[in-house]
């Protein structure tokens, strides 16, 4: 008997392509209302989404017949994981499809930052040629601290490995994970000797606000700060003090706190963050090139298709 799966959310047709060639059916709605879905769910025995769907546990209780959700991406914070266990659900993610995506957009912003690009792009149109002022820093011989050695921080590491910096990595959950890329390090050592620092781990309630202005006045020297993983780990406010400060000498962010507008505008520090010239902002794309949106679905489909559900 075919097994139902409810997409809510754009997927790559690969996906679809490769599940019902093995016995199950997609309801491919992307456009469907949150409020019309949850009258549905229960009809259904898989899930698929990606980020703006929220699986809360009452949505989960709706889905009497839910076996799997699969979800279109690295993390997994718009689900209740723990709840979602409880009730026998498999959770399926695809951390393998966009990781090269983050290591590089990772990568473009940090050259960015260290070489002016944005700056001295907009100084020339408007008519002013400034050598001096936009002398760029090597990345050479400098130290990156990586938190977070998954998927992702180790992604970012490989692509750092033509660059001939000495890349540190710390992780809270996982130890013995030194590689020819990068070498497990204590958080100690990640403060006293990072130059860059990039943040590469989940949104949980551990690392829910976790740089904040205590986090970054414990840095020895001045950092280049990039952030990827999600917009929540990190106070923004925090990081523009610390630009004020000196500590942070520019900050790439491709996650926010607040996402979208109108409500980004509506924080009290996106004025601040608007007319800083020391961050560089991109609008949560770090993974999502179109490379990415296809492999993201074929991982998912493999996966799925390899636990025979």
């Amino acid at each position: 008997m075919k097994k139902n799966i409810l997409i809510v959310d754009d997927l790559h047709p690969l996906f679809m392509e490769m599940v019902e060639a093995h016995g199950y059916h997609c309801d491919y709605r992307p456009g469907i209302k949150p409020e019309e879905a949850y009258e549905i769910i229960g009809q259904y025995e898989g899930l698929a989404i990606r980020s703006k769907f929220l699986v809360t546990p009452a949505v989960i209780d709706k889905a009497t017949k839910l076996q799997f959700i699969c979800r279109s991406g690295a993390g997994m914070d718009n689900i209740d994981e723990a709840y979602a266990t409880q009730k026998g659900i498999i959770l399926i993610n695809a951390p393998e499809g966009n990781r090269d995506a983050v290591g590089e957009h990772a990568i473009g912003m940090l050259l960015s930052l260290m070489n002016n690009f944005q700056r001295a792009d907009a100084e020339i149109r408007e008519g002013v040629w400034a050598r001096e002022a936009n002398r760029g820093i090597e990345l050479k011989g400098k130290t990156v601290g990586i938190i977070g050695y998954g998927y992702m921080g180790s992604s970012f590491a490989q692509k750092l490995s033509g660059f001939g910096v000495n890349v540190i990595a710390y992780d809270k959950y996982k130890t013995g994970f030194s590689d020819q890329y990068a070498r497990e390090v204590s958080m100690e050592e990640i403060v006293k000797y990072s130059d860059v620092l990039s943040l590469h781990v989940p949104l949980t309630s551990e690392t829910r606000g976790l740089v904040d202005d205590e986090y970054l006045f414990h840095f020895k020297k001045p950092i280049f700060f990039i952030n990827t993983s999600r917009g929540n780990v990190v106070k923004t406010q925090a990081v523009l003090n610390a630009i004020k400060q000196g500590k942070i000498l520019a900050a790439g962010l491709d996650v926010l706190e607040q996402e979208k507008f109108p409500a980004l505008a509506e924080q009290t520090w996106f004025e601040e963050l608007r007319r800083s010239g020391k961050v560089l902002l991109s609008p949560h794309v770090a993974g999502w090139t179109f490379e990415s949106y296809r492999k993201l679905s074929e991982v998912m489909a493999e996966k799925l298709i390899k636990l025979a559900l």
